[in-house]
Parts: C-alpha cells; structure tokens; sequence
C-alpha cells in the first residue's frame, strides 16, 4: 500500500484546519479545551489494559483520541482504523487479532503516521510476531479507495471521534460501506449534536478541532446511514462530553452534545423477521455475558427474543457462530418486530448516569481522565 496520499482527493480548507490543529497545535491531551476527546473514566476490559501497556510510550503519549473503540469477537480480523493518529490503538488491536489477523491505520496527518510507523518492528518484537500484521497509510477517510485500500476487503472498521472532523460525512461512510466485506461492521464513537449546527459553529476552528463544530445532528446520521446502504445504527452506550471553556460555552449556547458509540453492518436488506437466539458464549472479554447494543444484552446459554434487523445482524456477520438460532421451543417468525426501536442518545446518557453507569467499551469522551488507560 503506498504511504502517500492520494492524488485525486485534495485539501480542504477544513483538512487544512485539522492538521494544522493535530498536527502542530496539539502536543499532549492537556491541550484540549473541552472534554470531547478525552478518554471515559470507566477502565477498559483487562485484556484491552494488558494491551495498552505493551503499546511504546512515545506512541502513546501523542495519541489524542477519545476513550477506546473495541468491538469483540476480533481474533483473525481485518481491520481497518479510521483516523489512527499515531496508531495506539492500532497496536493495541494487532495483538487483540492475533498474528492471523492484520490491523491497518489511515490517516490525513503525516507527523501522527511518521511517530506510528518508526514503532512497528518495536511491537512485532514485543507481540512474539515473525512478521507485521500492522500497517500505516496517508490518506482521507473520505477517500479509502483512492489511498490504495481495497473494496470488500475489512471485517471490521472502527473509529473514535474522527468522523466529525470530516467535512462530508455521508462519503466517510460510503467509503467505509465500499471495503467493509458482507457482513462486516462499523463500529465507531463520534460526538453528535441536538439539531443542526448553526454556521458560526461550524466555521470555529478551535470547535472544530475540539470534536464539536463539526458534530453532525444524531438524527441525520440515521438518515445518512440507511442512504448509503447500512443497517439501521445500533446505539451501544452514550455519555455527556464536558465543554469548561467559558468563550466556547457562549458561542455553542443552547446546543448540546453527546458521546455516541454505535455499530452499523453491512448486511442483506428486507425479508427480516424476529428471532429467538442463544449466545453459545465464549468471546474473548465477553465469555458470559456479550453486551451487543442498549437494547440487547445476552447471557450464556439463555434465550432472547431479537427484532428482525438484529437477527439478520446475528445471522450474516462474525457472530453467527457464537449464536444458535431457533433453539428449542423458538421459532422465527413474520416480521412483528423488523426493526430496532430508535434510541435518543441523550436519553440513553441520562439513563446511565442517573443510574450510576460508565459506559465500557465507549470511545469519545465521557470525563478528563487521561489517565483512564494507564
């Protein structure tokens, strides 16, 4: 894959500000002016922690991302990391997938990709590997194809509040959608807004590399994705961002934010029906209990009644062999329930807060502790 980046896609001026803003403003995640990309004070899994500690250091201390993104179910997976900055979290992954599995990291910002690469023999060493299972491309996220990444090509695509800082949305996810494999899934925290933004926000620059003024409205997101072909979004988990800066807090007035975690697939359409399901159990940091969305947590060995769009999920991605399908007793049935009740972000963030929850897996954002991971 070549390391450049592509000629058919160019700056703008919004690119420009970002690189600028990740690529010289920002030296360490102390200089973040909001807690929009910070990570959450929930600690990881154990073995996403034990992990991170064998990520180097250098890499580590310029990653600026928000939290951690880590689905389940990764051994032997292609991935592909949108926005990886300086690769944390890819390095962190390519010891998840095994040395069957490949990890790859794109993105626009040379001087993040340049502290990424030199470490790559460091943790082919570190991880007992004979050869990388990780790589590194300059490259727009609005542009895969053209950076040199294949179509049908990746089992999973995540993504931690990067796809904000993207002036056209609705072709990062058509470009993600394009080298997903069938069955494969998105799975990404963004910040999202309350409504759509007002131009003032938009064009703040110091906002827009803070993760908010290019927060798109949560609404539209379900809209963009069912246009470009995926599933209808899964909302995992949601968290309240802090903004302390008071000149921001004027400028942002009545808006407020949240810190979404959602999983969209790339799977068949239509002809869905409900299911009864048993989770076999036995994916690796979710063994008993595999906590898939804010609608559906399933327990080993017990039976649960899924809406059609989840069965089809169930059925067609990475998790159809950790399920069984119409166990004893169940059947699938005419579609009484296709679809996924749609869940408002917000609402989700204060139902957890109130009751005293942290979300787990969730990327972006939930409180300035940038010591969460250590």
């Amino acid at each position: 894959m070549a390391h450049n980046s592509q000629k058919g896609f160019s700056d703008s001026s919004v690119h420009v500000d970002v690189k600028d803003y990740y690529g010289k403003r920002l030296q360490k995640t102390s200089d973040l002016k909001t807690g929009a990309c910070v990570a959450p004070a929930h600690p990881p899994p154990t073995f996403v922690r034990e992990a991170l500690k064998k990520v180097h250091s250098e890499v580590t201390a310029k990653y600026y991302g928000c939290g951690l993104v880590v689905p389940e179910c990764l051994e032997g997976c292609r991935i592909l990391d949108l926005g990886c900055g300086s690769g944390r979290d890819c390095y962190m992954l390519s010891l998840l997938v095994g040395e069957k599995g490949h990890v790859t990291g794109i993105d626009m910002t040379e001087a993040q990709l340049e502290v990424a690469r030199k470490h790559t023999d460091y943790h082919m060493k570190e991880f007992s590997y004979k050869k990388p299972n990780v790589s590194f491309v300059q490259g727009y996220i609005e542009a895969l194809t053209e950076a040199g990444l294949e179509k049908n090509a990746f089992d999973i695509i995540i993504s931690n509040c990067v796809v904000n800082l993207s002036p056209d949305k609705k072709q990062v996810l058509a470009e993600a959608y394009s080298v997903l494999k069938d069955g494969g899934e998105l799975y990404f925290s963004d910040i999202y807004s309350n409504g759509r933004l007002t131009e003032e926000i938009k064009n703040h620059k110091v906002l827009w590399g803070e993760c908010l003024g290019g927060a798109l409205w949560w609404k539209d997101l379900l809209q963009l994705a069912e246009e470009v072909g995926f599933s209808q979004p899964r909302l995992v988990t949601a968290s309240i961002p802090t903004v302390d800066d008071k000149e921001l807090q004027d400028i942002l007035g009545d808006f407020k934010f949240v810190s979404a975690t959602y999983r969209l697939f790339k799977v068949p359409k239509g002809n869905n029906r409900t299911c009864q399901v048993m989770y076999n159990g036995g994916i690796t940091g979710a063994e008993d209990v595999f906590h898939f969305d804010c609608q559906y947590t399933f327990k080993t060995n017990q039976v649960v009644e899924v809406d059609g769009e989840a069965a089809c999920i169930l059925t067609h991605s990475r998790f159809a062999e950790d399920f069984t399908f119409q166990p004893p007793g169940g059947s699938c049935k005419p579609c009484d329930k296709s679809k996924a009740d749609i869940v408002d972000p917000f609402e989700l963030a204060l139902r957890l807060t109130s009751k005293g929850l942290s979300p787990a897996t969730g990327g972006c954002c939930s409180a300035k502790s940038a010591d969460c991971c250590k």
